[in-house]
């Protein structure tokens, strides 16, 4: 009896190692994002502040989780806000902030003449799979590597919404901060994409190869919305020059809001500084 529960135990203990599957059906993350997620913190690309706070590791089902999360309410030293405050891993906190630095806040003050103050985040981490038509694979939500964007709230409380029938210095200011994402990400993905990103822009640094070069970018556009706003090669920092803005008037958005995304309800906007939550 001893001799079959020993070979029994070997023989599972095999599988489940050649399975990658760890014995109680929990699987084994792709080494690459353990190996991101050190090289990040060990270059220091975030650092814990009052607008960006470290987690206790999530752990969830399947592989979804991460070991490093952070509570990341603004970005941009503070100056925009995440409402409401999303959770993820280093790599993608320090690619977003490099982003609403150098592409979104000059593309809004060539557009709109006003900064960013806040992003509303549409969704960060979650244990779920790709919404995508036939894709069964784990969302890079799972990893806290993914955020998904639905508006962005300039400082003088104009919205711009992603998707939103707006006016044509909105929708080129949308094709801005989208193509200059383009390169500094790994995927990219809004309005003309598929039908599953028409109301948001989805950001992600998944790895589609083994050296993590390819990219997904879509829809490009065939020529930069501005002058030097030029889609990066691999590797490269986004090049961005803008030309001043046309003396266009812009219609008034609605004023910012926080939206709760279990109930749909909209309460007014509160000062990311005074987010009380960790």
């Amino acid at each position: 009896m001893k001799i079959r529960i020993a070979i029994f135990v070997g023989f599972f203990g095999s599988a489940v190692a050649l399975a990658g599957v760890g014995a109680f059906g929990h699987q084994d993350r792709a080494a690459w994002r353990g190996e991101a997620e050190h090289a990040c913190l060990a270059e220091g690309r975030v650092k814990a502040t009052a607008f960006v706070r470290p987690l206790d590791e999530i752990v969830d089902q399947e592989t979804c989780g991460l070991e490093h999360p952070f509570r990341v309410l603004a970005l941009a030293a503070g100056a925009i806000g995440v409402e409401p405050s999303a959770r993820l891993g280093c790599s993608m906190t320090a690619a977003l902030d490099v982003w609403l630095r150098d592409v979104v806040q000059p593309a809004a003050r060539a557009r709109f003449g006003a900064e960013v103050a806040e992003i509303r985040n549409a969704g960060s981490y979650a244990c779920r799979r790709s919404r995508e038509p036939g894709e069964p694979r784990l969302s890079e939500h799972a990893y806290g590597n993914g955020i998904d964007l639905a508006a962005f709230i300039l400082a003088d409380g104009r919205e711009i919404s992603v998707g939103s029938m707006g006016d044509s210095r909105a929708a080129a200011f949308l094709s801005d901060v989208q193509s200059g994402a383009c390169g500094l990400f790994k995927t990219v993905l809004g309005p003309g994409a598929d039908k599953t990103h028409d109301d948001h822009i989805h950001l992600d640094l998944a790895r589609y190869d083994v050296d993590g070069r390819v990219t997904r970018c879509g829809p490009r556009p065939a020529e930069p919305a501005l002058p030097g706003l030029v889609p990066p090669a691999d590797g490269d920092a986004p090049a961005v020059s803008f030309a001043p803005p046309a003396g266009v008037e812009v219609a008034r958005a609605r004023p910012a809001a926080d939206t709760d995304l279990s109930t749909g309800s909209v309460t007014p906007a509160r000062s990311v500084a005074a987010e009380p939550t960790p």
